[in-house]
């Protein structure tokens, strides 16, 4: 039964693995295209927001979700490593995400 959980963690961790590189060849490639952002493989913008509660995209939202979240799933007070992870790439996520709401709006309303 060990060596089947084993196994299936090992298979898991190479898929991961394989999908974040494809991501970030992806990434790397697709400039910032809000399209291209939000069909990459790891989050979505709609899951990043679920991941911190953010309803709306606010940077004071979103610093106020992410510490708090990463704060309650420290490992070194019995949280997930993998939540944590989660939370940071959600953060990282909304934050890209703001950074081409940014972008765009310079391009529409130049100065």
């Amino acid at each position: 039964m060990v060596l089947v959980v084993g196994r299936a963690l090992a298979q898991a961790l190479q898929q991961e693995f394989a999908a974040s590189q494809a991501a970030a060849g992806t990434w790397g490639r697709a400039g910032h295209q809000c399209a291209a952002a939000s069909s990459l493989p790891s989050l979505r913008l709609w899951e990043a927001q679920q991941v911190l509660s953010a309803s709306k995209l606010s940077r004071k939202e979103i610093q106020k979700s992410y510490e708090h979240l990463f704060k309650v799933n420290n490992r070194s007070i019995g949280g997930s490593f993998y939540l944590q992870s989660k939370v940071v790439r959600a953060k990282e996520r909304l934050e890209e995400e703001l950074r081409i709401q940014v972008s765009e709006d310079r391009d529409r309303f130049p100065h």
